[in-house]
């Protein structure tokens, strides 16, 4: 699947629910799905930094693509069921294409309703940062 199919799969999934309430639960869910983060990518240098809670980012070459490890305190379901969906997304994609990416299913889901401004913020941190990610792993090798 593309980017953008995954994008689309997504918003389809979340059309299905009317309330709010619903797609809260809805990424709390995600979250609890997440695979656990191996140990070695739980430190400082992998915390996003702008997020309300504690949430950890770490990336790998696998191949030609990029995978991505997510966690967040166990405090902090929204968060990571937020880092759970951009995974989704992105994880296992090649990094030109993850730096390029135009992530429209954050707005088509109406994720700026969902959460409040500061766990938007934490958002828009994970997401630079894994953009940040692709940047630096599909920049030639020096």
């Amino acid at each position: 699947m593309t980017i953008n199919e995954k994008q689309d799969e997504i918003i389809e999934e979340f059309d299905l629910f009317d309330d709010q309430l619903d797609k809260t639960q809805y990424i709390i869910d995600l979250g609890k799905k997440l695979p656990p983060m191996p140990e070695q990518y739980l430190t400082d240098e992998n915390r996003i930094m702008g997020c309300q809670s504690k949430v950890w980012l770490g990336a790998e070459i696998q191949g030609d693509t990029l995978h991505f490890y997510g966690d967040a305190e166990p405090t902090a379901q929204i968060s990571k069921g937020l880092i759970s969906l951009l995974i989704r997304v992105l994880s296992d994609e090649k990094p030109e294409n993850i730096a390029q990416a135009d992530l429209y299913f954050i707005d088509r889901v109406g994720m700026g309703s969902l959460v409040t401004s500061r766990r938007a913020g934490g958002l828009a941190s994970m997401l630079q940062r894994m953009k940040e990610y692709g940047r630096e792993y599909a920049a030639p090798a020096q």
